[in-house]
């Protein structure tokens, strides 16, 4: 059987998935070029934000040290936007694939209380959709979890050699 015959035999659901999956690895692509191209251009950033922090003529070591820490939770909340809806997608996917296999049993027993079980055929079209978009959730998902922790490692590393960069160049 071919993708699109799984996609159609799911229903509305598996569309609802593959509409899902194609956001969701857009953005985790798009998430992976971001934070490799900062984490390149840490100098420079680090560069600006420092520019930003001598602007405010505070003297203090203390109150340097916090301005420099905001400003680098600033850029990073900045550069975060976005890595929800992964997280988000990782997380309605399995749902949306349950939802879809509760549909595919009510199906099936309509038809089963309709027609009988003359013809298991009509019976078993619900139950394959049922497994189908089941199955389709758990596709949609797992890659996103794991995406969604990776991209949070790079964030985290982006961010802890962001700080060090910034307060090697204020202090």
């Amino acid at each position: 059987m071919k993708l699109y015959e799984y996609i159609h035999q799911g229903g509305f659901i598996m569309y609802i998935l593959v509409l899902l999956n194609i956001i969701g690895f857009a953005v985790m692509i798009t998430k992976f070029w971001l934070f490799n191209k900062e984490k390149k251009n840490t100098g420079i950033l680090a560069d600006e934000i420092k520019g930003r922090i001598n602007s405010s003529k505070e003297k203090d070591m203390t109150a340097l040290i916090e301005i420099s820490k905001q400003e680098v939770a600033s850029y990073i909340s900045q550069v975060e936007r976005g890595l929800n809806t992964v997280k988000i997608i990782a997380s309605i996917s399995p749902l949306l694939g349950l939802l879809g296999t509760v549909i595919g049993v009510l199906l099936a027993f309509q038809i089963m209380s309709n027609k009988g079980l003359s013809d298991p055929s009509y019976f078993a079209q619900g139950i394959s959709m049922a497994l189908i978009t089941t199955v389709g959730g758990m596709i949609v998902a797992i890659p996103h979890f794991v995406g969604h922790s990776y991209l949070l490692g790079m964030l985290d590393a982006l961010e802890s050699k962001l700080e060090k960069e910034v307060l090697t160049r204020v202090l």
